[in-house]
């Protein structure tokens, strides 16, 4: 096994958050290890409490879907929408479909519009992803099914770029967002037309990715406000445990545990959400951004800590590792 690095004893703990047990730390760090991970940082207050290979990019996949949902808070912040808009009174043409004429943006962002997912946009060039995702057919009624996929994401880019009259999204989201937490340009993999890849795609180390951690911490800040920031932990109707790019605990200890990449394997159809929870022994404010192959960034607001992994796709267990952490 690597080398692991310690950083503070266990007077790390301060008054600014529950006290960490750090063999607790130790022990998830060691699953993750054990279970394919490739990086590791748990920061409490600030400061780093144990890593490992926390300064190299790795693919964070669907962990890039949240700051583009914090795109869309300051946008919202900023007056320039409201998440609670129709979609087709930017997108003309989904007035003609009486479904998609009921579609708000929020619907987008929370994956329950009833788009069809449209997986093939992940591609390195599919075309003017945009355009696809616009002409896509609804396959549920709005508000009734959790359907997870690149489509509706790229419906939302295309109403930003209207709303934002000439500045580019990408340019937005660098400005507004990326700026204040001390990160450049990503990886948008563009298509032909210039439209990045809004659900994946990013390579952020370990360090950068925990920026993300410390605004949900700070309530939002320095990017959006706390009762904009606060939307993220409340989840949809279809889907209680997501909204904005984040996944909650809110109902443990109760709730249901399963491996959430595995249920979003089968068609949409096929899968089920509900009671769902990362883990019954964590708290129940515990939210984490999940993205293919295991990669994690977990955040515990009652303790004040961030967590970070990177995996390499062997199998982890979300609730295994948050168990350990927790000391249970």
């Amino acid at each position: 096994m690597k080398r692991w690095l310690c950083f503070l004893s266990l007077l790390a703990s301060t008054a600014a958050g529950a006290p960490v047990n750090l063999n607790a730390v130790r022990a998830a760090a060691a699953y993750s290890a054990s279970s394919g991970g490739t990086s590791f940082l748990a920061v409490q207050n600030g400061q780093a409490l144990l890593e490992q290979s926390a300064g190299e990019p790795r693919k964070i996949y669907s962990g890039t879907k949240a700051f583009w949902g914090l795109a869309a808070l300051a946008a919202d912040d900023d007056g320039l929408l409201s998440l609670d808009e129709h979609v087709a009174d930017t997108i003309p043409s989904w007035k003609a479909d009486p479904r998609k004429a009921r579609v708000t943006i929020r619907q987008l962002l929370d994956f329950s519009c009833g788009l069809d997912p449209v997986f093939h946009l992940h591609n390195n060039d599919p075309g003017d992803r945009d355009s696809i995702a616009i002409r896509a057919p609804l396959v549920a009624n709005p508000g009734s099914a959790f359907i997870y996929g690149p489509g509706a994401l790229q419906v939302f880019h295309a109403i930003l770029k209207q709303k934002l009259h000439g500045e580019s999204p990408t340019h937005y989201l660098e400005r507004r967002v990326l700026h204040r937490l001390g990160l450049g340009s990503q990886r948008y993999l563009a298509d032909s037309a210039g439209n990045p890849l809004l659900a994946a795609g990013w390579l952020l180390s370990a360090r950068q990715w925990a920026k993300l951690g410390e605004v949900a911490l700070n309530g939002g800040a320095p990017i959006v406000s706390a009762s904009s920031m606060s939307q993220c932990w409340r989840g949809s109707g279809v889907n209680p445990a997501f909204s904005l790019g984040w996944w909650n605990n809110r109902r443990a200890p109760g709730g249901r545990e399963f491996d959430i990449e595995s249920m979003l394997v089968p068609k949409w159809q096929r899968q089920s959400w509900g009671g769902t929870v990362l883990c019954r022994n964590a708290p129940s404010d515990v939210v984490a951004c999940i993205g293919s192959g295991y990669q994690r960034l977990y955040v515990i607001p009652s303790q004040n800590l961030v967590v970070v992994r990177h995996g390499s796709g062997s199998r982890f267990s979300d609730a295994r590792f948050l168990s350990l952490l927790a000391g249970k």
